[in-house]
């Protein structure tokens, strides 16, 4: 995946999930069902985008990601929610549930 198609991305979708994660980082391999599946259970319109960020150095550089696990939601083509390391789901769910009724019109 290059730089241009995740940008192209977050422009024409109204919310993009993106996911950075370390080859060996045990949290970011056990965190990332879970994320998975809160957001296809809470936020299914959401695009979801996982991404390895050592083998996409360049992209990770574009968001700033200098640590993993990070993840970054963009509603509306602007980032809305970064968390990074000690992730909450519940706290990340909290953010997104009114912001994501209001734009699906649930």
């Amino acid at each position: 995946m290059k730089v241009e198609d995740i940008d192209r991305t977050i422009e024409e979708r109204e919310g993009v999930l993106l996911y950075f994660r370390g080859r060996e980082c045990n949290v970011c391999h056990a965190l990332e069902p879970k994320v998975e599946r809160l957001f296809e259970e809470r936020f299914p319109l959401l695009e979801r985008i996982f991404l390895d960020a050592h083998e996409n150095r360049e992209i990770s550089a574009r968001f700033g990601v200098f640590s993993v696990p990070t993840i970054i939601v963009f509603l509306g083509g602007r980032e809305f929610v970064r968390e990074g390391r000690a992730v909450s789901l519940h706290a990340l769910e909290q953010k997104l549930s009114r912001p994501y009724a209001i734009m699906t019109g649930e």
